[in-house]
């Protein structure tokens, strides 16, 4: 007989969840993936766990049974992982960080600039890539930490999130634009202008909720997910594009200029937040990094 952590760790969700579907968004994974892990994890136990009906999954009476051992398992390795991590030389140990493509580019060598600074003797190993992706990493244990732009309509159970640092919204424009004589540009007025929209992290979803909040829908000329393509696009007035100020310079590649203008209306800003998983104690160098570049 054998079956996986992993495995447990579905069981254990749909268990105290009592459905399919809570599960798999707590676990911030795909409902096939846990659906196949239980199906296996039956298979492997030759017995059946969860009755399946309309309202979602209940025990049955194996099921039970499982239950309790399921939770001592998970107990159990916890309490070992943290055993094993207190044993680590105090300054010493490893960091698997994750990051998001913006956070990489703009915001990753201060943070980490800081975390040698007070703890040069960790290594730290470091992963980038999407949200959803880093969210997978951070449930299964491959990552103790990411750093990642937070989405202000969505937040994980199975993760906790910390806010680092707040980046207000601006409007991009070329030096020649009429508006760069305006302290503050209202949105309506950007309407119908071409935009740039950077396709990554969370800023494309949030430049939607933005437009459909006052009713408009502005012509796009391109989606990337180069901040640099954004910057010299519209220093050369091909567009203009609304970014945090996180990702500002005012120069682009070739040299032209850029400026920022503030907006008139009450724009959420950005928010670069540090997630862990939640229910699990954290590794000594996770708490660490966490007391480094918390504001």
């Amino acid at each position: 007989m054998s079956f996986s952590l992993r495995q447990i760790r579905y069981f254990v969700a749909i268990a105290e969840l009592g459905s399919l579907s809570a599960a798999a968004k707590e676990l911030s994974i795909s409902q096939s993936s846990v659906a196949v892990g239980i199906q296996d994890l039956e298979a492997e136990l030759a017995c059946k766990l969860f009755d399946r009906h309309a309202r979602g999954m209940e025990l049955t009476v194996k099921g039970h049974q499982f239950f309790r051992h399921a939770q001592k398992i998970l107990t159990d390795v916890a309490d070992a992982q943290q055993s094993l991590e207190q044993t680590v030389e105090p300054g010493r140990g490893r960091l698997n960080l994750g990051v998001t493509t913006l956070v990489a580019g703009y915001v990753l060598a201060e943070l980490l600039a800081r975390f040698r600074r007070a703890f040069p003797g960790v290594e730290v190993s470091i992963v980038e890539d999407g949200r959803y992706d880093l969210e997978h990493l951070l449930v299964s244990g491959e990552l103790d930490a990411a750093v990642l732009i937070l989405s202000a309509g969505r937040r994980s159970q199975a993760l906790e999130a910390r806010i680092i640092e707040t980046s207000p919204y601006r409007v991009w424009l070329p030096l020649s634009h009429p508006m760069t004589r305006e302290k503050a540009v209202r949105l309506e007025a950007l309407t119908p202008l071409p935009h740039i929209v950077l396709a990554t992290d969370e800023i494309e979803e949030s430049d939607e909720a933005r437009w459909r909040h006052i009713g408009s829908r502005p012509p796009v000329l391109l989606r990337t997910r180069s901040v640099e393509a954004v910057r010299s696009l519209v220093a050369t007035g091909a567009g203009i594009a609304i970014l945090p100020d996180l990702a500002y310079r005012p120069w682009s590649l070739e040299g032209d200029k850029v400026e920022a203008r503030a907006l008139i209306e009450d724009v959420p800003p950005a928010l670069v937040g540090i997630v862990w998983r939640r229910g699990l104690a954290t590794s000594p160098t996770a708490r660490n990094f966490l007391s480094v570049v918390q504001v």
